[in-house]
C-alpha cells in the first residue's frame, strides 16, 4: 500500500495510573493533580489525558476536593 494513501494510525496511550509503578490519586499531591486540569482551572477531558474511565472519575473527585479545600484554585486567570 502506497504510503501517501495510508490512513492516519495514532498508537492508543496507555493509562498513566495504570501499571505497577502508577501514581496514587490524592486531593493532596497538587502536583500531580495540575498535570490534569487546564490553564483555566478546568479538568481536561480523558480523551486527551488518556486516563481510564475510573481513574478520571476518582481524578475529577481529588480535583474537586482540593478546589474545595482551597488547595488548588476553582478558576485560573
Amino acid at each position: 500500500m502506497n504510503a501517501a494513501r495510508r490512513p492516519f494510525f495514532r498508537r492508543r496511550k496507555s493509562c498513566p495510573f495504570s501499571g505497577p509503578n502508577a501514581p496514587k490519586i490524592d486531593y493532596k499531591d497538587i502536583r500531580l493533580l495540575q498535570r490534569f486540569v487546564s490553564e483555566r482551572g478546568k479538568i481536561v477531558p480523558s480523551r486527551i489525558t488518556a486516563v481510564s474511565a475510573k481513574k478520571q472519575r476518582e481524578l475529577a473527585r481529588a480535583i474537586k476536593r482540593a478546589r474545595f479545600l482551597a488547595l488548588l484554585p476553582y478558576v485560573l486567570k
